[in-house]
């Protein structure tokens, strides 16, 4: 009997300490499912979500901002960016970065242009201390105007502001037809404005080789002779309303004339610009035999 009682007993130990596991089992199966039901009651699991959604998105947006910086202007941003990286590379030969007076000749020549017709005109003008290069418009933005021009060579010549703002006024007609802009763009250029270089080397070839065309332009070709008459009788055109303003232009053009036959400073104007005695030829009215 006492050893069936002892038996009996471990069995019921026995059975009493499994019962107790399973039910600490159960219990810490309970607490987990717990943890789990508030931590989506208290919107914890959305935060979650929220918080890697806000870092995928922070790392695309870091990504597109650093791709952005490979980004090559497209035309309606380059001109006047080319432009002014043109002129900083020759400085030293321009000397536009001289110390000079005010003249308020931008105000004298935007007074001109609205007098044309011609308004909210952004208009910047350097005065270069240097017989290089004339006069001249360079490209630029829509509505922007850089007009370089030669300090010793209007002194020369002792002009007005009004002489000043009609030799301006060609460089504007000129630019405003695309002339310099046309030879300066090819498909090359085209292709490559609005790109992107990320992930590559930058094409610095193809700047050195546009910039040098702004060169040959400047220095060395200068505008056709069909470009040139186009300019001219457009000119013609727009002034003779004004025959006070008409007679200007032309005595400005015989002082040119005059100029570049005389002084071998200037020899090259007529390889930039057809010379002043065939613009002449073309404004003149021509003598009608009777």
């Amino acid at each position: 009997m006492i050893t069936a009682k002892l038996f009996l007993l471990l069995g019921l130990m026995l059975f009493g300490t499994g019962k107790l596991q399973a039910e600490e089992e159960s219990k810490d199966l309970l607490d987990f499912s717990s943890i789990k039901d508030i931590i989506k009651k208290d919107g914890l699991e959305g935060e979650l979500k929220k918080k890697q959604d806000e870092k995928r998105k922070y790392l695309d947006d870091k990504k597109l901002k650093d791709m952005k910086r490979f980004n090559v202007p497209n035309q309606d941003v380059f001109w006047s960016f080319f432009s002014e990286l043109w002129l900083v590379k020759n400085a030293t030969i321009l000397k536009w970065d001289i110390h000079k007076p005010d003249f308020e000749l931008e105000k004298s020549f935007t007074a001109f242009l609205e007098s044309q017709g011609h308004y909210e005109k952004k208009i910047k003008i350097l005065l270069l201390d240097s017989a290089e290069i004339v006069h001249a418009a360079l490209p630029t933005n829509s509505d922007e105007y850089i007009f370089i021009l030669s300090l010793p060579f209007i002194r020369t010549l002792d002009l007005s502001k009004v002489e000043i703002s009609l030799l301006l006024f060609e460089d504007f007609i000129r630019v405003k037809k695309g002339y310099f802009k046309n030879y300066i763009l090819d498909k090359d250029l085209e292709s490559f404005l609005g790109s992107n270089f990320s992930g590559k080397q930058f094409d610095k070839k193809m700047i050195d080789t546009h910039l040098k065309k702004y060169n040959q332009v400047l220095f060395e070709k200068g505008f056709s002779f069909q470009e040139q008459f186009e300019t001219t009788k457009e000119i013609d055109l727009l002034l003779k309303s004004d025959l006070k303003i008409w007679n200007t232009y032309l005595t400005l053009l015989e002082k040119i004339d005059t100029l570049t036959k005389n002084n071998s400073l200037y020899k090259k104007y007529s390889q930039i610009y057809p010379s002043p005695e065939l613009q002449l030829n073309w404004l003149k009215p021509k003598n009608t035999i009777l």
